[in-house]
């Protein structure tokens, strides 16, 4: 778990809930998509801080959703995002829980949000079957799994009036070009989040706007 160590005065807080893809596992904390959405933010005239981020490696909804517990953050956020489920998925844990558990994130978030759904937006979960970890691996089975887990966090984000940012086309479309995966040949570069963080910032735009 990492909170941001330097918050600002500014207008705008931002809190960035998830596993390995928000922390940004294997790259600088400046390519992490949330550091790099909030500076396309301030870019943009917009006074948003550098997000808090509560992420680690490895989690699951459900350790998430300990951790944040653990943290005993009670701040409210004006921006609040959530990408979580690729160890739910490689873990083998059914749809079922995965529904379950994120609903009761997506709660969380929401909590986070002061009670505002529409201050909230999740993130698909990127398909790591396309990187060169998962060579050797069932990429159709990978695939597939990663739909079904990205149909219910889409559905289950609707239903809470939750904006949901589809990044899993453009993790994609990484396949065989090594400047998209970090060195661990697992996890995405800054230069691939960086194209999360661009897909993120209309709706995140629309959203501080409300």
């Amino acid at each position: 778990m990492i909170m941001n160590p330097n918050p600002s005065a500014s207008k705008y807080t931002f809190l960035s809930l998830g596993d390995s893809y928000t922390i940004g596992e294997s790259v600088s904390a400046n390519d992490r998509w949330s550091v790099q959405l909030a500076g396309m933010l301030q870019k943009d005239g917009i006074d948003v801080s550098s997000p808090d981020i509560i992420a680690k490696t490895g989690w699951t909804t459900a350790e998430l959703q300990d951790a944040i517990k653990a943290s005993g953050n009670k701040k409210t956020y004006d921006l609040v995002s959530l990408l979580i489920g690729v160890n739910n998925q490689y873990r083998g844990q059914s749809q079922d829980r995965y529904r379950t558990e994120f609903n009761q994130l997506l709660q969380t978030a929401i909590g986070f949000a002061g009670g505002k759904p529409g201050r909230v937006f999740v993130l698909s979960i990127p398909d790591w079957g396309v990187s060169p970890f998962a060579q050797g691996r069932n990429q159709r089975q990978i695939s597939g799994e990663i739909d079904a887990f990205n149909a219910i966090a889409k559905e289950e984000s609707q239903k809470a009036g939750v904006s949901y940012v589809d990044i899993t086309p453009l993790t994609r479309k990484a396949a065989g070009d090594s400047k998209q995966f970090a060195d661990d040949g697992l996890h995405y570069s800054g230069q691939q989040m960086r194209l999360w963080a661009e897909a993120a910032l209309p709706i995140a735009k629309t959203l501080l706007e409300k």
